[in-house]
């Protein structure tokens, strides 16, 4: 059995999708680009201003199923541009301090509205 979720925390999905998908314990969060919830348009500053908000939309769906950060146990990250790595790795290591997810980083050519990131997450809530 699966189960739509969704927060006003986190941006309104920009097609057809749902934020997250809670599937007995595991959780499918979709990508997330740097959207702000409050005003649901891409933000414009700085690359490390993008990840947090990256991270805090995808921290505020977990948040809804009713878990944490600490529940993630796999991230994918696709980049515009691979050296923007380092100063990625730089705000992600402040979201995941003690036992980080599996991850895999991958550059792409583009993504949904011109954006310079988007992250996907699993999180087991048990």
């Amino acid at each position: 059995m699966k189960k739509v979720v969704y927060t006003d925390k986190a941006p309104k999905p920009v097609g057809p999708y749902s934020q997250g998908i809670l599937v007995d314990k595991w959780l499918f969060i979709a990508g997330q680009i740097p959207i702000d919830p409050s005003t649901n348009e891409l933000i414009r500053g700085s690359f490390k201003d993008a990840v947090k908000r990256v991270l805090e939309n995808i921290k505020a769906i977990v948040e809804a199923a009713g878990g944490s950060l600490d529940n993630i146990v796999k991230v994918t990250v696709y980049l515009k541009d691979i050296k923007l790595f380092k100063e990625f790795n730089e705000v992600y290591k402040e979201y995941f301090k003690k036992e980080p997810p599996a991850r895999v980083v991958v550059e792409v050519a583009n993504i949904p509205l011109n954006a310079d990131l988007e992250v996907e997450a699993i999180a087991y809530i048990g």
